[in-house]
């Protein structure tokens, strides 16, 4: 009688041991292939190459009094630029 209810147990066990084991073997792969999509995508990815944009700063005001234009600096490190003629007149 005992045999009789050891064989089941047995087959059952022995699937149970199947089962586990071919589980833990497909989550290796799977872990093993998203590590690895996921390291082609940080290559491949655009936002590793981040260009930092160039904020606009205010450093100055400009103003008209009659036929006169005054420019009054808040940031004086741009005083030498501006004796130097490097700035650009933008129309809106």
């Amino acid at each position: 009688m005992s045999l009789d209810l050891l064989i089941p147990f047995g087959i059952l066990f022995v699937l149970v041991i199947y089962l586990i084991y071919t589980r833990n073997k497909f989550e290796k792969n799977i872990v093993k292939m998203y590590e690895q999509k996921f390291e082609n995508w940080k290559e491949n990815s655009q936002s590793n190459n981040e260009k930092k944009k160039v904020c606009k700063e205010l450093v100055g005001i400009i103003y008209k009094e009659e036929y006169n234009i005054t420019i009054e600096l808040i940031d004086e490190s741009v005083r030498r630029n501006l004796q130097q003629g490097k700035y650009k007149i933008k129309d809106k």
